[in-house]
């Protein structure tokens, strides 16, 4: 059992991305779910789909390379951890590598990316950067 499913997500994927694996699979929860969305609408990955099974859904995501085999996602950070938690308001959400990468900010108003919160003027706390 681990205490971070989040961590546990974005290691799963970054493992992956190392040897261009063309799908990831992992247990499925809500916000795993959000954050998939998420990085389908930035274009980080080819798609989702959570699978029915039992006794707890799975969450399968297709990768995405260039074409030369390089991985879309370069890189993964998790920010705000159980034990150190990092809030920040609308005016604080960082810059991921100037511009280039997002941040995925859980607002009042659900997930989103941090320039989507910027123009929300909603705040909340940093789950992760991706570039």
């Amino acid at each position: 059992m681990f205490s971070d499913p989040i961590a546990d997500m974005l290691t799963r994927i970054r493992n992956a991305t190392m040897i261009q694996h063309r799908q990831v699979i992992l247990p499925s929860s809500k916000i795993k779910v959000a954050i998939a969305k998420i990085l389908l609408e930035e274009g980080f990955i080819a798609n989702y789909a959570v699978t029915e099974d039992k006794p707890q859904p799975k969450l399968a995501m297709a990768l995405k390379y260039t074409g030369k085999g390089k991985s879309v996602i370069t890189g993964l950070e998790r920010v705000s951890k159980p034990g150190l938690r990092n809030y920040v308001g609308y005016r604080d959400i960082p810059w991921v590598r100037s511009g280039l990468g997002i941040n995925i900010v859980s607002t009042p108003r659900g997930l989103m990316t941090g320039h989507k919160a910027r123009r929300a003027k909603v705040g909340g706390e940093v789950i992760c950067n991706v570039w």
